[in-house]
């Protein structure tokens, strides 16, 4: 981590959140995206199958439906607000478990960094979610996004001129487990020490309960996925203030 003197330039926060933009987008094509066995799509038509492979398969696709996992039937019937809302519900607040993990150290977690960095991570990751599901794919506007609601940043200038093109580590990440990605994640953001910290945060109140033992992590988790609530809010806002033409 960088120490409290260090100053760290536009441009190489804008270098990581960039590495880290296109770690997260595979992690979020295989959630959205991936149907090994064909379930999301039998989702259209549960109840049809005969047999008993067929109805355990229309069993296995009907959990995935009422989960309104991406690509299946109750995902194609949510509009914008649904969908980013799942991201935030589910992605999100299980992540948050991890994120809150170290409050069972109470007040003790405080000297451990890990968890604004896993907090950033987990934040950086939904917001990326947001993005896409509101049209914006340009890597360079995600990196401006995370830029501006994560590190109060406007790092447009730092990007200007940058090879729109995916990073070489995106196809690196693609092989990667989730848990995997997260780690390698978590390991790149590492770099940018004390941004980390101004990202949405938990309130006062779920911070001095942290504090306690035990029933810390229980506080921490409240507090958040409050904070990763907000940090959504504030990316959807910060989206539509672009111009339309400039989301592609």
């Amino acid at each position: 981590m960088t120490s409290a003197s260090t100053v760290i330039e536009d441009a190489d926060v804008a270098d990581v959140l960039s590495r880290a933009v296109h770690v997260i987008n595979p992690v979020v094509d295989v959630l959205a995206r991936a149907d090994p066995f064909g379930l999301k799509g039998r989702t259209r038509d549960l109840h049809s199958a005969n047999g008993s492979l067929g109805k355990a398969l229309d069993a296995a696709a009907w959990v995935l439906n009422t989960a309104d996992v991406p690509g299946t039937q109750a995902w194609a019937e949510k509009d914008l607000d649904g969908r980013i809302h799942w991201w935030v519900r589910r992605v999100g607040a299980l992540n948050t478990v991890l994120v809150a993990s170290p409050g069972v150290l109470g007040a003790a977690a405080d000297r451990l960094p890990v968890q604004d960095v896993l907090g950033f991570a987990n934040q950086a990751i939904v917001l990326c979610a947001v993005a896409r599901e509101c049209g914006v794919v340009d890597y360079r506007l995600q990196v401006r996004l995370l830029g501006a609601v994560l590190c109060d940043r406007d790092l447009a200038a730092s990007l200007d001129g940058a090879d729109p093109t995916p990073n070489p580590v995106a196809g690196e990440a693609e092989s990667r487990s989730f848990g995997k990605s997260l780690w390698h994640l978590v390991g790149l953001l590492r770099a940018i020490g004390d941004e980390l910290v101004k990202r949405p945060r938990p309130r006062r109140f779920y911070h001095y309960l942290g504090m306690l033992p035990a029933v810390g992590a229980v506080a921490e988790y409240f507090g958040e996925y409050g904070a990763l609530v907000r940090a959504a809010k504030e990316g959807r806002a910060w989206i539509e203030r672009l111009p339309a033409v400039s989301r592609g």
